[in-house]
């Protein structure tokens, strides 16, 4: 026989600590080549000129200059257009 009553277990008692995503960077700043810009999950914002994207979606500068965000209009697969963010060093 057991000595002690059998206990439950325990459930989603687990914490994954957060990714640190979001802008580095804004607008205007000065940016070094090979800087993180944007850390992302998915192409939320896009790069331009003098930017470029790793395989995780973080926007890096390719080149020295001063960050610029704008709007774009991008179309989708399914021929709709959206707004989305661009990334530029100029």
């Amino acid at each position: 026989m057991s000595k002690v009553k059998a206990g439950g277990t325990s459930k989603n008692n687990h914490d994954s600590p957060g990714q640190r995503l979001g802008v580095k960077l804004f607008g205007g700043q000065k940016v070094k080549t090979g800087q993180v810009i944007v850390r992302q999950t998915g192409l939320s914002k896009r790069n331009g000129v003098g930017t470029f994207v790793s395989r995780n979606f973080t926007i890096h500068a390719s080149k020295d200059g001063v960050i610029k965000f704008q709007e774009r209009r991008v179309r989708l697969f399914t021929g709709k257009t959206v707004k989305r963010t661009e990334v530029t060093v100029v």
